[in-house]
């Protein structure tokens, strides 16, 4: 997977302010005001920074926690994970594995087969809707 480098400046041009602060300064969007926390429309959920393709709705699911969650990524090669021990905690954030875009933090409390929530901001997200055939 080829990785997207651009400088501060360039990221600055193509995502809105609060885009940015999440995306490239791990920022975190307030909960349960992100635009897709209730999407519940069947489709795709792409990287905001970069366009990759990320989650699939079929995998979303309602948690409660106020942020788009979901039980695994479309692939696993599509997101990093890294140790987060920022705030007085131990989590591990999830990364674009594409322009390393911070996206969330995993959670090993949710309920598919992997017991895993991949708890996402709305900022770092776009969707499009699946095409109906």
């Amino acid at each position: 997977m080829d990785k997207l480098n651009l400088t501060d400046a360039e990221w600055r041009d193509r995502l809105s302010p609060e885009r940015y602060h999440v995306l490239r300064e791990g920022g975190t969007e307030r909960a349960f005001t992100g635009k897709l926390n209730s999407n519940k429309a069947d489709g795709v959920y792409y990287c905001a920074g970069c366009g990759a393709e990320l989650f699939d709705a079929e995998e979303k699911y309602d948690s409660g926690s106020g942020w788009p969650s979901f039980t695994a990524p479309v692939d696993i090669d599509a997101v990093e994970e890294i140790r987060d021990a920022s705030h007085g905690m131990i989590r591990t954030e999830v990364r674009c594995a594409t322009c390393e875009g911070h996206l969330g933090h995993v959670f090993p409390d949710g309920p598919g087969v992997n017991g895993l929530r991949y708890c996402m901001n709305s900022a770092s997200l776009d969707f499009k809707p699946r095409e109906e055939e």
